[in-house]
């Protein structure tokens, strides 16, 4: 009888990308899913929608005829004392505090990044400096600075807002950066790199801040979520965006009127529960990206 011949097959299995893992992770938790497509929706809308649909200089005219005027009709959630419409404020309003917090998130992460991991690496005399800078940063009452610069500098704008917040919000992200590159920086798979010659920018770049990049994403996104609500916080308490400016804050601080409170809750209630919706959702947006960092940096 003939001998049968069986052929081996060769099966290769690959690890899966990191866009499958995302994707996977978004699928298994059914709530970041849908908060993501939420706050996407959201975000793209009010941006689509303030800028061509929206003028600021219209919408911020006084009409006392229209005081108040309840939800429906001419006004779709009503408007406030002086007669402007709630709908629009609160787009150009979230539109606002939402390019504020992405601005201040990427100026301040990219830098405390950088510094982090500078004196992370180095460490030395580098370090030293750096965080003596840093310690006093954080030593010196942020806030009420923040709160002075906006009151001192003249007819100040979105920009400048911007500039003065990230001035004293970057130190938190560059500590959390240098105490993870501090441990990474004395792991072996970096010091055979240093053996073979590679350049510290090589190591620091390809090597260290791929494994930081978990609680990059986790800082990134408490950041944003956070610089939302300093930007609302700040104009609540009369502090923030110029008063020509629709801020979300600036909405809910009609709230302290007490006839407002009970009897014109759509001057508020809109632009409060908008607030709470992304908080919660940047968080558990959030909080999938950094199962899926966690997943990636375990399979390498």
């Amino acid at each position: 009888m003939a001998k049968k011949k069986y052929k081996r097959k060769h099966y290769r299995t690959s690890s899966p990308t990191g866009l499958q893992i995302l994707i996977r992770e978004f699928l298994k938790d059914k709530l970041a899913l849908f908060s993501l497509f939420s706050l996407a929706f959201v975000i793209i809308g009010v941006f689509v929608w303030g800028y061509y649909f929206i003028d600021q200089e219209t919408l911020m005219r006084i009409s006392l005829s229209d005081s108040y005027a309840k939800p429906g009709g001419e006004f779709l959630l009503g408007a406030d004392q002086g007669g402007k419409d709630i709908f629009g404020q609160m787009i150009i309003g979230a539109k606002n505090s939402i390019f504020i917090a992405i601005s201040i998130t990427l100026i301040t992460g990219v830098f405390g990044v950088i510094v982090g991991l500078i004196c992370g690496y180095y460490g030395g005399w580098i370090d030293q400096l750096l965080m003596r800078v840093i310690d006093f940063f954080i030593t010196i009452p942020s806030l009420m600075l923040i709160i002075v610069f906006v009151t001192i500098v003249p007819k100040y704008t979105v920009g400048a807002f911007i500039v003065i917040m990230s001035l004293f919000l970057w130190t938190g992200t560059a500590r959390l950066v240098r105490s993870k590159t501090l441990s990474e920086s004395k792991r072996d798979y970096v010091l055979a790199s240093k053996t073979l010659g590679t350049s510290d920018f090589v190591i620091i770049v390809r090597e260290i801040l791929p494994n930081l990049s978990s609680i990059i994403i986790v800082e990134f996104t408490l950041n944003f979520a956070g610089n939302v609500g300093i930007e609302t916080g700040l104009s609540y308490l009369g502090f923030g965006l110029p008063m020509t400016t629709p801020s979300l804050g600036t909405l809910v601080s009609h709230a302290n009127n007490p006839l407002v409170l009970q009897q014109y809750w759509w001057v508020w209630l809109p632009a409060s529960l908008l607030i709470l919706f992304m908080m919660l959702a940047i968080n558990y947006v959030g909080q999938a990206l950094r199962r899926s960092a966690d997943a990636r940096q375990r399979l390498g």
